[in-house]
C-alpha cells in the first residue's frame, strides 16, 4: 500500500483544529499532526514575508489527495495554501495497516 505525507501551514491554532478535525473526522487522514511555532520566510506579491505559523502533518493515501486539497482550501483563510505531499517511502507493516484502516477505501 502507498502512502504519502502532506504539509499545509495554517495561522493559528483554530485553523489548524478545524482542518484536523474535518480531515480525520471524514477519513481522509488517518492522523494530522500539528507542530506549532513554525517560522515560513517568503516571497509573495513580490514582497518578503515573515509569518509565524503551524504546520500540518497529514498522513494518509495518496489517491485521496485531491479530497483533502478540496477541504483544505475550503476551510483555510489564505488564498494560496501550502499543501504539498511527500512519498512515505518505507514505514512499519502495522502503521501502514492503521492508515488504510482509519482512511476511506
Amino acid at each position: 500500500m502507498e502512502a504519502i505525507v502532506i504539509f499545509c501551514t495554517v495561522p493559528d491554532k483554530s485553523e489548524a483544529k478545524k482542518i484536523s478535525n474535518a480531515l480525520v473526522s471524514e477519513h481522509l487522514a488517518a492522523c494530522v499532526s500539528t507542530v506549532d511555532k513554525v517560522n515560513s520566510v517568503f516571497s509573495f506579491n513580490n514582497e518578503m514575508c515573515s509569518e509565524n505559523e503551524l504546520l500540518l502533518i497529514i498522513k494518509t493515501r495518496p489517491e485521496l489527495f485531491d479530497k483533502i486539497e478540496a477541504v483544505i482550501k475550503a476551510l483555510h483563510s489564505y488564498n494560496i495554501p501550502e499543501i504539498i505531499a511527500l512519498p512515505i517511502v518505507t514505514s512499519s507493516k502495522d502503521y501502514l495497516g492503521w492508515l488504510k484502516h482509519e482512511t476511506l477505501e
